[in-house]
């Protein structure tokens, strides 16, 4: 399937609650496993038993990343390596790339639980937003299942293992040394759900709202909804930001076990960073007129399009992505998911006039979305680093076979709903950008984006332009990702069929917040004996350039998107241009650095 030029879309965040009607019929609970966890790292296998002996086990809530606590030390996933995105070509020792925390290693967590009304019409799932890595699950004693990718949502139904009182979960996760070019914390570090709800109910991420035509007048909400059971009835009401009811609708035709609803939303708020406006659709499951279950969606109404004449539309309106690049580490706080933080960081980006953010380069976490749809910022949910070509030595390409697909579908499905959402994207500067079979991966994944979620365009952020011109891989992305390599911009553009290209990584300048060098001059990957980088915004890497570059192209191009900044904030690992110079061993890339304090160059981006 070949994406068009533009692409109408919409949607929102996902999220369960438990409801309890008139008649106290309660459909579904969505309960956190966040408190009285027990951890212990290292290698424990007696750990599955449900009368393990943990009392002398550390306890700690979740979400948790236990490397953020140190010590650093040099010698810590020490990595001798040429790094190719940097155009190394001789290994050197890098003792600070990936934070110098030791993240590496077996560990365990252990907890109990309940399962609330559990009888033989009850479901149980359990689901993690994210756990670092490997991760492995047991339930009373026995395995459930097992993932890889640390970045991944997943769930496992575990209605066959659980019981009405003292359950036990034991996960084991296992990180490798050389898997991450950055810190990737470690442990449970997203949240975990217990979802407890009726066998006749709405499958699991198994709402898809869309809003495929909008008028100033109406709006036409199409709403998708997979379900189980027997004859089921699906009544649909849409709220508005206050919560008075919009519209409702009642369906009972089933097309392979999904509901197809259409309904119109009159003079409709639309969506958009200026007016983050958010309708909530309330569907309700009946079966045989009993009700069985219920999940609310919040979604936006939106368009957007990309076209050749005028770039990337929103609600009509041509708009530039002035975005930035975000790794999920909170700097001192680590990779634990914190909301406050988050939203912290948002503040600050809101200020400084941010409308997009770029997740680099993993799947974003869900409450960063669920801000970013709150909040006013479009998105571009990206996947992976690496695919079946390793950049280090036990990266995603060890999983790429057997997991690829299964963790797009899940990001997908988790995360279609929000309208901060605009584009995907399914790699960052991989090797496969070189030879046939690459070309034919891109196609592969992109073609699993397009059959998930047809609504979104598909990119890859690519650094290797002279051979993704070459060989088609540029050709059949939906937007061609251009990292760095301005003065391949006019090139490429000629060269490449869509009509316009995006800045999906910008600058990599590089700065140390307070930090004045004299004399003042334009300089490539310069170093100081004190370790630091002149706040004066005219020092910058091998591979990239001055922000004025790209100013000059987003000003004068209109077949320019816009750009995303490498990055926002500073954050662990990759101290370039240090990354060989122990104690270093954070970036230098942020506009604003580890504690969020904005540096000089947050008042240049300001002012644009």
């Amino acid at each position: 399937m070949r994406f068009a030029s533009s692409f109408i879309l919409f949607i929102l965040t996902s999220f369960f609650w438990s409801c309890t009607e008139k008649n106290e019929v309660q459909t579904r609970e969505s309960i956190l496993l966040k408190e009285d966890w027990k951890f212990n790292k290292g290698k424990h296998p007696k750990a599955v038993n449900p009368n393990f002996d943990d009392s002398n086990w550390e306890t700690v809530n979740v979400p948790h990343d236990w490397a953020i606590y140190g010590p650093f030390d040099k010698e810590i996933d020490k990595q001798v390596v040429a790094i190719t995105q940097n155009n190394e070509t001789s290994a050197t020792e890098k003792t600070g790339r990936t934070g110098a925390l030791p993240y590496i290693g077996e560990a365990w967590y252990r907890n109990s639980f309940a399962v609330p009304n559990l009888d033989k019409h009850k479901k149980v799932l359990i689901q993690f937003d994210g756990a670092m890595s490997e991760p492995e699950v047991f339930i009373n004693g026995e395995k459930v299942g097992e993932w890889k990718y640390g970045y991944a949502y997943f769930y496992f139904d575990i209605t066959n293992y659980v019981k009405a009182e003292n359950n036990s979960i034991a996960v084991k996760l296992n990180n490798r040394e050389k898997s991450s070019r950055w810190y990737p914390g470690a442990g449970l570090y997203r949240n975990v759900k217990l979802i407890v709800k009726n066998q006749e109910s709405i499958d699991h991420w198994g709402t898809f709202v869309t809003t495929p035509v909008i008028t100033d007048e109406l709006a036409k909400v199409n709403i998708k909804t997979k379900a189980s059971g027997e004859n089921l009835k699906l009544v649909t009401t849409i709220l508005d930001a206050e919560g008075v009811e919009v519209n409702t609708q009642e369906s009972t035709s089933l097309f392979n076990n999904e509901f197809d609803q259409n309904i119109p939303v009159e003079y409709p708020n639309l969506w958009s960073p200026e007016n983050p406006y958010l309708y909530t659709a309330v569907t309700k499951l009946y079966s045989k007129n009993q009700l069985k279950d219920e999940v609310a969606t919040q979604f936006g109404i939106r368009s957007i399009a990309y076209d050749r004449n005028t770039g990337f539309l929103l609600n009509g309106e041509v708009t530039k992505f002035k975005g930035v690049c975000l790794h999920h580490d909170l700097g001192p706080l680590g990779a634990a998911v914190n909301t406050s933080a988050l939203k912290r960081q948002l503040r600050i980006l809101k200020d400084l006039g941010v409308n997009a953010i770029r997740s680099s380069h993993n799947m974003p976490s869900l409450e960063q979305l669920q801000l970013c749809d709150e909040m006013g910022f479009l998105f571009l949910a990206e996947s992976f680093d690496e695919w079946k070509k390793p950049k280090v030595e036990n990266g995603y390409h060890l999983y790429f076979d057997e997991y690829a697909e299964k963790d797009i579908v899940n990001l997908v499905h988790a995360t279609r709903n929000h309208p901060s959402i605009v584009m995907w994207s399914s790699g960052n500067e991989v090797p496969d950008q070189w030879g046939s079979e690459g070309v034919k991966r891109a196609k592969w994944l992109q073609d699993i984006f397009h059959r998930e979620d047809p609504t979104r365009p598909v990119t890859v952020g690519m650094d290797q332009v002279q051979a993704v011109m070459e060989n088609g891989f540029g050709a059949i992305m939906d937007i061609p990702g251009l990292n760095y390599r301005v003065h391949l911009y006019e090139e490429a553009y000629e060269k490449f069929p869509q009509g316009f290209i995006l800045g999906s990584e910008t600058a990599s300048t590089v700065s140390s917040r307070g930090i004045y060098k004299f004399p003042v001059e334009k300089a490539s990957m310069k170093q100081y004996d004190d370790l630091q980088s002149s706040s004066y915004d005219m020092e910058y890497c091998s591979w990239s350039n001055l922000p004025d570059e790209d100013f000059v192209l987003q000003d004068d191009k209109d077949w320019v998107l816009g750009e995303f900044v490498w990055t926002g904030f500073d954050y662990l690992g990759e101290p370039t241009p240090y990354d060989e110079a122990w104690p270093s061993r954070s970036s230098y890339f942020g506009i604003s650095d580890l504690a969020g304090l904005p540096k000089d160059r947050y008042y240049l981006y300001r002012s644009r």
